[in-house]
């Protein structure tokens, strides 16, 4: 579909306002003729005396009328006739004044709306494309299609799209009027548009491709900003400002140099537009002072032409800026509508079942998975889990140990094989059914800017307070949480920040064990910790795990000792699997780490 089309589908739920938006800005242009069109009384009626005339040979709607207003003025003198010229300006400006106000608030809210439909509807697909579009796709960058170019695709949708409505239909306007008062001016100046038109169109195509560089860079300041801002005690137990700080001006003086170019081509068009008006307005006031002199046209009427054409400049050059507008709109809209049309590779089967409480086993069968095409990164996994066993992966940094336990809750899809849940592929169950009976505690702790209740509370927020309590007791979080001022409400900061390592660990198990899941997946859930906030979260942990499926991942192996199964990954294969006494004493993998971990213990 083309790419204004779908721009302007957005306006279809305001269809309503837009209509009389449109109407009052119709309106406006009417009584904006009638204001202008008093020039001819005031001119040659009550300034010259005359008897007012209108010559043309322009046929034209409200010609008769036109004449036959101006034979009935001709009736009042001079004095009444400027003051029912003097109140008639007066009420058509109020009206016009009120219909443009109308107009411009009916556009804004249409705007707004509109664009806050393309925000939500943004937001939306983001989140529920997969896990591997943001290992490809930058937080920052999706952060500026968001916000910076939401903003941009507002001046199309709103206030410079409905003032350039409003412009194009006064020029129009007051073309009409050139024309029928003398068609031969109005030819000429219509040899002279083609010449202002084509460096406009030339000049808003490179406009548009600086847009779309400068929205880049908005991207790339965005991310930076999030990975220096979420990472600063890092940067700053590194004493990496200075680096951060050059990294950033040369993104931020790049962008400043798109910005200046694209100016530089805007600004241009101004004086374009108004050299045109020169050279145009010239040849009239010399071709029109003749008409005036020779008695082939009234002092009014020549005044009126040059009002006409003077009230053109400024609607022209915006219209001549509307282009540039048009291609940033179209820059943003090319990278809006980029994420929109992303597609999850993890989809939902359609029809797929509901997958009932899990009883039996987990099993996976031949899995291979890859991130990318020809680089695997789990081959040939075989393994079966009976339902209540603990499962610990074990293994070198990088050999796919978290990669295959993000496979279980689909967060990508095997590349070859299946994995079975009480013997029904997860592909086809809904994917609310599989996750909802899994918990997850990863050694980076995601917490959100909330109260301590509706972090624990977080995907069940109707439970009620005291099984949140309870679950905070089991994770041995209770007794902090009740220490601060407001206890469970206390807001917690962005990730997490007015809490410690461990009393951020002891929430998510909270949020987990209220969850209640019957499968368990553990990634490195106490490998960050000190040795007391290690007890404690353990304990937790340790509760947690009680009578559910449990996958462990964990460099410790002093915390894995107790599991029923311990596969050992090595070069994205099971090299092992056993318990832990079996593994030491018949395995070769797992005793190399083993001993490597407890040499100088």
């Amino acid at each position: 579909m083309n790419l204004y089309a779908r721009l302007f589908k957005f306006l279809k739920p305001y269809v309503g306002l837009f209509t009389i938006a449109i109407i009052c800005m119709l309106l406006f242009t009417l009584f904006s003729g009638f204001s202008i069109m008093t020039i001819i009384p005031m001119v040659d009626g009550v300034l010259s005396g005359n008897k007012l005339t209108f010559q043309t040979s322009v046929p034209f709607p409200g010609k008769a009328l036109l004449l036959h207003s101006l034979d009935y003025l001709n009736n009042f003198g001079r004095i009444t006739l400027l003051n029912v010229m003097v109140a008639f300006f007066f009420v058509i400006t109020c009206l016009k004044v009120l219909f443009d106000y109308l107009q411009q608030v009916l556009m804004e809210i249409v705007g707004q709306n509109a664009t806050r439909d393309v925000r939500i509807l943004l937001y939306e697909r983001i989140q529920y494309l997969s896990m591997d579009y943001f290992s490809k796709e930058r937080v920052g960058v999706l952060m500026a299609r968001i916000t910076n170019d939401v903003n941009v695709l507002l001046d199309l949708l709103s206030g410079r799209f409905a003032t350039s409505l409003k412009d194009a239909m006064q020029i129009f306007l007051y073309l009409s009027i050139i024309v029928v008062i003398e068609w031969k001016l109005a030819i000429v100046a219509l040899v002279i548009l083609p010449f202002v038109i084509y460096p406009i169109i030339k000049v808003g195509s490179r406009i548009r491709k600086l847009s779309k560089q400068s929205q880049e860079r908005v991207g790339d300041l965005n991310s930076i900003l999030q990975e220096t801002f979420s990472g600063i005690r890092v940067v700053k137990a590194f004493t990496m400002e200075q680096y951060e700080i050059a990294r950033f001006t040369d993104v931020a003086r790049h962008f400043a140099k798109l910005m200046i170019k694209s100016v530089k081509r805007e600004a241009f068009l101004g004086p374009l537009t108004e050299v045109a008006g020169i050279v145009l307005a010239i040849f009239v006031v010399y071709y029109g002072s003749r008409r005036v002199l020779n008695g082939t046209m009234s002092l009014g009427q020549f005044v009126l032409f040059l009002g006409a054409l003077v009230s053109m400049v400024k609607p022209i050059k915006v219209m001549a800026k509307l282009n540039v507008t048009i291609q940033r709109a179209m820059a943003a809209g090319e990278r809006v509508f980029e994420v929109i049309d992303a597609q999850p590779t993890v989809v939902e089967k359609k029809g797929a079942a509901a997958l009932p409480q899990v009883g039996t086993e987990i099993v996976f069968d031949r899995v291979q998975f890859g991130y990318k095409d020809g680089e695997p990164v789990l081959r040939d996994i075989d393994l079966k889990v009976k339902a209540g066993q603990i499962v610990a992966f074990v293994g070198a940094s990088g050999v796919g140990k978290t990669t295959l336990v993000n496979l279980l809750p689909r967060f990508y899809d095997p590349t070859a094989g299946r994995i079975l849940v009480d013997g029904t592929d997860i592909r086809d169950v809904t994917l609310a059914s599989l996750r909802m009976q899994m918990g997850i505690v990863t050694q980076e702790t995601i917490l959100f800017n909330d109260t301590i209740k509706n972090n624990i509370a977080y995907g069940h927020k109707e439970t009620d307070f005291e099984k949140i309590v309870e679950a905070a007791k089991v994770s041995n979080a209770h007794d902090f949480i009740i220490k601060f001022p407001d206890g469970y409400d206390t807001v917690i900061g962005d990730r997490g920040a007015r809490l410690s390592g461990g009393e951020k660990q002891r929430i998510t198990i909270a949020r987990a064990i209220l969850k209640n899941p019957a499968i368990l997946i553990l990634d490195e859930a106490t490998s960050a910790l000190d040795t007391e906030s290690e007890r404690l979260v353990q304990e937790a942990l340790d509760k947690l795990m009680e009578h559910r499926t449990v996958f462990v991942i964990a460099h410790r192996l002093s915390t894995i000792q107790h599991a029923d199964v311990i596969a050992v990954l090595e070069q994205g294969r099971i090299a092992e699997i056993g318990r832990h006494d079996d593994l030491l004493s018949n395995g070769k993998v797992y005793k190399k780490y083993y001993e490597l971990q407890f040499a100088n213990a």
